[in-house]
C-alpha cells in the first residue's frame, strides 16, 4: 500500500495510505485541500452541505464519474515522460542532473566549492554539497518545514522572484519533488543551524524506514527530523535515492561516462569548483573515481574541445546586458503578484577557429546545457556572421558584387562555448533543452560584436595575422560551397539540356546524313531570308539574338544560363566541355553565318570563343565555318532590257579594285553600288547564290593549327586581364590600315 500526503482544514499533514493515490468522482473519501477547507467552514456554520442535483444519465455512458483527478505529484507519477523526457535511462540521468544542477545553483551563488556525486553499488546516487543547506525552518502557509516543501510540493522552492538566487538553472520548482515522485526511497541530510537533519521519502510520502534501502519496512510520519549536532560552521546538502523500478524500463541504469562529462564541463563553467565523482557499482572497471577542478574556465573548455590545429588563439568574448520582464513575485501578504523587474543577462563566450571542418558548440545558461540551443545561440551566430561579413568587405577580400558569406562558411572549423547567466531563464520544457528568454538575442548579439570586432580588425594584440588567416579561411569556404553549388546546378542545368526539347525557335532539316548543315544565323530579320533560301533536306537554321555571352570572361554556371548559348549547345546535342562527344553531334557542320561588318566579325568572334572553350572538338575536326557573305553589289547595266547582271565584293579594297576594272573595261554599273548593312536586306535568291548555296558559296573554315596559340589568343583578346589586350591593340596599332576601318 502506498501512503499518501494529505492537507487537514487545519492546514496540517495527514496521511493515509492506498494502493493508488488517484481516485474517481463517486468513490468514498476524505476531503482534501480547498474541498477540506469548505466542508470545514460548512460545518463550523452548522448547514449540511449542499447536494448538487444529478442529471439523468449520458446514453453513451461517458459522465462525470469516468474523469480523473490527480493531485499533488501524483500527476508526475503518471506521466513521468512530461517532466524528465522519457522513462528510459535518459529519464533515469535527468533525475540525477535535477539534483545535481541544485547543488551546482548554490556553487553559482558563491557558496559552495565543492560537490560531490556517488552511484552506490545498490544503484542508488547521492549527490552532496557544501552550500548553504536546504532551509529547516517552518514555512508559514503551508506549516510545511523547508525541507519538505521542496520535496513534496511542485513548483515550489527558492529561484521565484529573484529573491534567494541571482542566477540559476532551475525554472519551474519541479526538480527536487519530481525526482522524489520518481523515486522508491529518498533520503535528504541538511547540515544547518548547528545540527543535523534528516528526512526520509517513499513516492513522495515522507516517513520512516526500518532499514536500509527502497525495501525496508516504511510507516509515514512527520518529515523533518534532528539528528545530531555539529559544528556551527557546517552546512550543506546530501540527496540520495533510489529510483523506483515500478516507473523506469529495466535496464535503465545510470551513465557513468554521461556523469564524468556533466561534471568536467560544470567544473569548466564554474572556475575554482571542485567536482568528483564515484562509481561503486560491480563491474568490469570496478570502482572508478574522477575529479575536475579548473581555474581557467571556458577558456579551457574551449581549448579542450578544439578537433584540429589553431587558427586562431582561443578569444574571450564577455558582457552584459540589462532587459525588463514581468514576473510573479511575493508580495507583503505572501502572494505572487505580476511585477516588472529589471534582470541583468551576463554574456560569457570562448571560441577558436581551426584548420578542419567540424563545427563544435556548447551552450549553456546558468551551468545548464541547452543542446538544442535557443535565444542566445540564435544572438550569437546572429552576431558572428554579421561581423565577420563586415570586417571581409572592409578589408576588401568580398568585393561589392561578391555574395556575403553564410553561416555555414563562418562555423566552418570553429569550436564555441557560450555561457549565459541571468536569473529566472525562460526555458522551453522541464528538460531545459532551449533558452527561450528573448532578451537574450539581443544582448548577446550586441556582446558579440562589440568584443569581436576589434580582434578581426587587429587592434588586439597579437590579433593581426590571426584575424587574417580567419577571413581568409571564412571567405575560402564560401568560394567553396559557391564552387560545389555552381556545379550541382551546372549539372542540373546540363541533365536538362539533353533531355529537353529542341528549342522551339530551331528550324531543323528533313535528313540527318553526311550532307547535315547548321546555319547560326544572327537575327530574326535573317533568319527569315534564309529559311526561304535554303535547302531544307539537309540545312538547319538556328536564329541568335545579336552578340552571346564572352564565355571566356563568364563561368560555366553563367554560360548555361544564357539561353542563346544553352541553345546552341543543346541544339548542337553533343554535351560540352569535357563530356563533348564529337560522334553524336546531330549535324556534320557548323556554319557561322553573321553579318559582313565589324558587329558580325564581333558576333563570329563571340561564337568561336563558345565552341574554343567548351565545343572544342568540333574546331579541331574542321567542321565549323564562317559563311562569307557580300559587302556590295555592283549592278552592270546592260543594252539589252532584262539582262542586267550582279557583281558582289567582299572587302571595301575589293569593291574599288572592281569599279577601276569596270571602267577600264567601259562597263557601265548602276551607282552608288549597293552596301548590305545585313544578312537582311538580301532576297532569298541574293542570299542563296552568295552565301547558301553549296554550288556557288563561299565558306571560310576555322581551324586550330596550335592548340595552345589559339587559347593564348583568345584570353589575350576575350579574358578579363584588361592590360595585356590595351597593350596588344597599341603595340599593332601602327599596322592597322586606316581605310579598313567600317565607319
Amino acid at each position: 500500500m502506498r501512503p499518501a500526503c494529505l492537507a487537514g482544514a487545519d492546514g496540517n499533514a495527514r496521511y493515509s495510505s492506498g494502493q493508488d493515490i488517484s481516485r474517481r468522482a463517486g468513490e468514498a473519501r476524505r476531503p482534501t485541500g480547498e474541498r477540506a477547507v469548505t466542508a470545514a467552514v460548512t460545518a463550523a456554520r452548522g448547514a449540511a452541505p449542499r447536494q448538487a442535483r444529478v442529471p439523468a444519465a449520458h446514453p453513451d455512458g461517458y459522465t462525470a464519474r469516468h474523469l480523473t483527478v490527480l493531485e499533488g505529484l501524483e500527476a508526475v507519477r503518471k506521466r513521468p515522460g512530461m517532466y524528465i523526457g522519457s522513462t528510459d535511462g535518459r529519464g533515469l540521468m535527468h533525475l540525477l542532473w535535477e539534483i545535481f544542477d541544485n547543488s551546482v545553483d548554490e556553487a553559482l551563488h558563491g557558496t559552495c566549492t565543492s560537490i560531490e556525486v556517488v552511484l552506490h553499488a545498490d544503484h542508488s546516487a547521492q549527490v552532496r554539497d557544501n552550500g548553504r543547506g536546504i532551509p529547516v525552518d517552518v514555512e508559514p502557509r503551508t506549516g510545511l518545514t523547508g525541507v519538505e516543501l521542496v520535496m513534496t510540493r511542485l513548483h515550489a522552492g527558492g529561484k521565484f522572484g529573484g529573491g534567494s538566487y541571482t542566477a540559476s538553472g532551475g525554472l519551474h520548482g519541479v526538480g527536487a519533488s519530481v525526482v522524489n515522485a520518481l523515486s522508491a526511497r529518498l533520503d535528504v541530510h541538511v547540515d544547518r543551524e548547528g545540527h543535523e537533519w534528516a528526512a526520509s521519502f517513499r513516492r513522495g510520502v515522507p516517513g520512516e524506514f526500518d532499514g536500509d534501502g527502497p525495501d525496508a519496512a516504511f510507516r509515514p510520519a512527520s518529515g523533518l527530523r534532528k539528528v545530531r549536532k555539529i559544528a556551527g560552521g557546517r552546512t550543506g546538502t546530501r540527496t540520495r535515492f533510489w529510483p523506483d523500478r515500478q516507473i523506469f524500463v529495466p535496464g535503465a541504469e545510470l551513465d557513468f561516462e554521461a556523469l564524468v562529462q556533466r561534471a568536467r564541463q560544470t567544473a569548466y563553467l564554474v572556475p575554482g569548483l571542485s567536482v568528483m565523482v564515484t562509481d561503486e557499482r560491480p563491474g568490469p572497471a570496478g570502482p572508478r573515481t574522477a575529479e575536475f577542478r579548473y581555474a581557467g574556465g571556458i577558456g579551457e573548455f574551449c581549448a579542450h574541445l578544439s578537433p584540429g590545429e589553431p587558427v586562431t588563439d582561443v578569444i574571450r568574448l564577455t558582457g552584459s546586458g540589462r532587459f525588463t520582464e514581468t514576473v510573479p513575485v511575493l508580495d507583503e501578504r505572501g502572494h505572487l503578484t505580476p511585477t516588472e523587474v529589471e534582470r541583468e543577462l551576463q554574456v560569457d563566450i570562448a571560441l577558436r577557429w581551426d584548420t578542419g571542418y567540424e563545427t563544435v558548440t556548447r551552450s549553456f545558461v546558468n551551468v545548464i546545457a541547452t543542446p538544442k540551443g535557443g535565444t542566445h545561440v540564435t544572438g550569437f551566430e546572429r552576431a558572428l556572421v554579421r561581423t565577420v561579413n563586415e570586417q571581409l568587405r572592409a578589408a576588401r577580400i568580398l568585393r561589392s558584387g561578391d555574395e556575403a558569406v553564410l553561416k555555414e562558411d563562418v562555423l566552418e572549423g570553429l569550436t564555441a562555448v557560450i555561457s549565459v547567466r541571468v536569473p529566472e531563464p525562460q526555458f522551453e520544457g522541464q528538460t531545459k533543452e532551449v533558452l527561450g528568454t528573448p532578451a537574450a538575442t539581443r544582448i548577446v548579439a550586441d556582446v558579440v560584436s562589440a568584443e569581436l570586432r576589434p580582434y578581426l580588425e587587429g587592434r588586439v594584440r597579437g590579433s593581426k595575422a590571426q584575424a587574417r588567416a580567419l577571413l581568409d579561411k571564412v571567405a575560402t569556404a564560401a568560394r567553396t560551397r559557391i564552387a560545389a553549388r555552381e556545379h550541382r546546378e551546372n549539372q542540373r542545368r546540363k541533365s536538362a539540356l539533353a533531355t529537353s526539347a529542341l528549342p522551339a525557335k530551331l528550324v531543323d532539316c528533313r535528313s540527318a546524313d553526311d550532307r547535315s548543315e547548321l546555319f547560326i544565323v544572327e537575327g530574326d530579320s535573317a533568319l527569315g531570308t534564309a529559311k526561304l533560301a535554303r535547302d531544307s533536306e539537309f540545312q538547319a537554321l538556328l536564329p541568335i539574338r545579336g552578340k552571346i555571352l564572352n564565355v571566356q570572361k563568364a563561368s560555366l554556371s553563367d554560360m548555361l544560363k544564357n539561353a542563346e548559348c544553352a541553345a546552341i549547345i543543346q541544339v548542337i546535342g553533343a554535351g560540352s566541355g569535357n563530356a563533348f562527344d564529337l560522334d553524336s553531334a546531330r549535324y556534320q557542320r557548323v556554319i557561322l553565318m553573321s553579318d559582313a561588318d565589324v558587329d558580325g566579325a564581333h558576333i563570329r568572334t563571340l561564337l568561336l570563343t563558345l565552341f574554343h572553350r567548351y565545343m572544342r572538338p568540333m574546331l579541331e575536326a574542321g567542321r565549323v565555318f564562317a559563311a562569307v557573305p557580300p559587302l556590295h553589289r555592283i549592278e552592270l547595266v546592260s543594252p539589252r532590257k532584262g539582262q542586267d547582271r550582279y557583281l558582289y565584293t567582299y572587302t571595301d579594297a575589293e569593291l574599288h579594285r572592281t569599279l577601276l576594272e569596270l571602267e577600264r573595261r567601259g562597263q557601265r554599273y548602276k551607282e552608288p553600288p549597293q552596301r548590305y548593312k545585313g544578312l537582311g536586306e538580301m532576297d532569298a535568291a541574293q542570299l542563296a547564290e552568295t552565301t547558301m548555296d553549296p554550288r556557288r558559296r563561299t565558306l571560310r573554315r576555322i581551324k586550330i593549327d596550335d592548340a595552345a596559340a589559339a587559347a593564348a589568343m583568345f584570353d589575350l583578346l576575350m579574358g578579363t586581364e584588361v592590360a595585356p589586350r590595351r597593350d596588344f591593340i597599341v603595340s599593332g596599332a601602327a599596322e592597322l590600315d586606316p581605310a579598313r576601318i567600317d565607319t
